[in-house]
């Protein structure tokens, strides 16, 4: 394991309320390292959080033995440095989540402790009960320091009633399958048709907007398009891909089968209400729309190109590093982790999909509607480069977001797009990792 650096500790981003980072981080620090005892972090501030603190309640009940304290921090960049902190001092919780594609920003700066294989084995934590692609992006120089709890894709939200209106479902009330630019324009203008206000629905703009780099990743890579060379050092976008998932973007906006301007909230506010045939959004929006009552169903992001790949990220169970592991501490931080992972279609009722194979291919998870009708997207997901400023919350989300926007918003041409966003890796790949 590479040795903790301070440079970034002690300056740059990470200093940025670093003391009280560190106080954050010593809570608790003094509980007996006897595995009777398990400090647990995570992020989970929305409704998903109801649900995951019902899990852990449910271990509690299981195993009374071990004192479970289970802390909430603030999504984003705020988790983020309070986790690197933690691992930096040694003084870190048993077990945390970390967005899978953030591991990168980690595990090399020795912030993270790696699983141990045996034990991994006797919990039945092992390589063949995940989906290939998300396990590999779960190693760092071949050992296992993640395990995936989840995919959380970018996906299709349809209202039922206006899409049979429209001549959009077949004979069981599915919606038929979208393939081609051509095909899916239609599909959202016939949708358009019947609302009389908007076909598709989605986040096109807004301060910390991300919606626009989750479209136009999912579109490039449907047409095999990649952003860096395989050793993650230098810019590698196809300029005619990129201008092609881009054109498609601009003429969705501009042909008004999709609404020009609209934030994360606002886009969710218009489908709940029954103002829009579809919605691009992640998954985990689910809950917020049952509540609502609008007659909804999901399904995959559609094969506008070549592929029918769409932008993922996952949650996963991650050991930050710490100074000592007793052998019974690391025993009860494996019964925890074992323990959210075959209870996991409980959480899968919040959108996830199951990244335990067990539970993704059981019958009770496939019987959850319209939760698993998306689930073989496990097979075409389109991940972040492996690098140190991508994935959920990150740097490369945020200045993506801001260099497509305009695009959407008709604000800038596909080419004035693509030049601000190679502008904007290119910036990042200048820029040292803040945690190394």
């Amino acid at each position: 394991m590479s040795p903790i650096s301070r440079r970034a500790v002690l300056g740059g981003a990470l200093a940025v309320g670093a003391a009280s980072a560190l106080a954050g981080c010593s809570a608790g620090a003094g509980l007996a390292d006897d595995g009777r005892s398990l400090r647990y972090w995570d992020l989970f501030t929305g409704g998903d959080g109801a649900t995951m603190r019902a899990m852990l309640d449910a271990f509690r009940a299981e195993h009374p033995e071990i004192d479970l304290e289970a802390v909430t921090l603030q999504w984003g960049p705020t988790y983020y440095t309070k986790l690197a902190m933690a691992g930096a001092g040694g003084r870190a919780p048993d077990v945390a989540v970390l967005h899978l594609a953030r591991l990168p920003g980690y595990a090399p700066a020795g912030l993270l402790d790696p699983f141990d294989p045996d034990l991994l084995a006797e919990f039945d934590l092992t390589e063949e009960n995940f989906p290939a692609a998300v396990w590999q992006r779960a190693q760092y120089n071949g050992q296992v320091y993640a395990i995936p709890l989840d995919t959380h894709p970018y996906v299709m939200y349809y209202n039922v009633d206006v899409c049979r209106e429209a001549g959009l479902l077949d004979a069981d009330d599915q919606l038929i399958p979208l393939r081609g630019p051509d095909a899916v324009l239609a599909a959202f203008t016939a949708a358009k048709q019947v609302t009389g206000a908007y076909g598709l629905v989605t986040e096109t703009y807004g301060t910390d907007g991300v919606n626009p780099w989750r479209m136009w990743w999912t579109l490039y890579r449907q047409l095999g398009g990649e952003l860096l060379t395989p050793d993650g050092r230098d810019l590698a976008i196809d300029d005619a891909k990129a201008l092609r998932a881009l054109t498609f973007m601009q003429q969705l906006t501009s042909s008004g089968a999709a609404i020009r301007e609209a934030d994360g909230s606002g886009s969710i506010a218009l489908f709940s209400s029954g103002q829009a045939g579809f919605m691009w959004q992640g998954d985990w929006e689910v809950t917020t729309l049952l509540a609502s009552g609008v007659p909804f169903s999901m399904t995959r992001f559609p094969a506008v190109f070549d592929n029918a790949s769409a932008q993922a990220d996952g949650h996963s169970l991650v050991l930050p590093h710490r100074r000592t592991r007793s052998p019974a501490q690391a025993r009860a931080t494996y019964q925890l982790i074992a323990f959210l992972l075959r209870h996991s279609v409980t959480w899968a009722e919040g959108g996830h999909v199951p990244a335990y194979q067990p539970v993704a291919r059981s019958a009770e998870y496939r019987a959850l509607r319209p939760q698993s009708l998306y689930a073989s997207v496990v097979e075409e997901l389109a991940l972040d480069p492996p690098v140190w400023f991508a994935g959920s919350a990150s740097t490369l989300w945020l200045e993506m977001g801001a260099a497509l926007s305009p695009v959407l918003t008709g604000r800038a041409t596909p080419a004035e797009g693509l030049a601000a966003a190679k502008a904007a890796v290119r910036r990042l790949l200048a820029t040292p990792n803040p945690v190394q």
